[in-house]
């Protein structure tokens, strides 16, 4: 059975400051209220509702400019990573969200490892666009360039798409 709670701040995939959620009994008892992210509504609490909404209001403009802010710093920002790469050309190991977000930080950018959009690690090399979604739903598209170690960024094209290499015979004009 699910709890009515009022929430006193955003909580990611389940709602933002002055709603009113359901959430189920133990993620309430052990995650929210312990962290005082939400408290039981009951006629009280439901008063406080319209503050906490204005506030999110508030809140909400200025997460709109920063992460507007945020989206020009990384468009003009390409990342690039070197990694091992095996004779093949296959990578060892991958690049993960956590490694994106950490490129993006070193670069003093901002941006976390929840904003990284990719469902799984990057296996291949090459140049990616990873989608970023930022606070109040902006999202931007980032360019990662993957560079296997020894190989320039002029000679990256050459490893995004390897061909196979046979032997053909030439045909000879008679």
């Amino acid at each position: 059975m699910k709890q009515q709670l009022l929430l006193l701040q955003d909580v990611d995939a389940l709602g933002k400051k002055g709603e009113i959620v359901s959430a189920k009994p133990g993620y309430v008892r052990n995650f929210l209220l312990p962290q005082g992210l939400a408290v039981i509504a009951s006629a009280n609490t439901l008063r406080k509702q319209e503050r906490l909404r204005a506030e999110r209001a508030k809140q909400a403009v200025i997460d709109r400019q920063e992460s507007e802010e945020l989206v020009k710093q990384i468009e003009a920002t390409p990342v690039e990573i070197k990694v091992k790469v095996d004779p093949e050309g296959h990578m060892y190991g991958s690049v993960s969200a956590a490694d994106i977000a950490q490129l993006f930080q070193e670069r003093g950018i901002p941006v976390e490892k929840k904003y990284v959009q990719v469902t799984r690690p990057i296996k291949e090399t090459g140049v990616h666009k990873i989608p970023l979604k930022l606070k109040e739903g902006i999202t931007v598209m980032a360019q990662l360039t993957i560079i296997p170690e020894g190989v320039n960024v002029a000679g990256i094209e050459k490893v995004v798409a390897p061909l196979p290499v046979e032997e053909k015979e030439t045909e000879k004009p008679e």
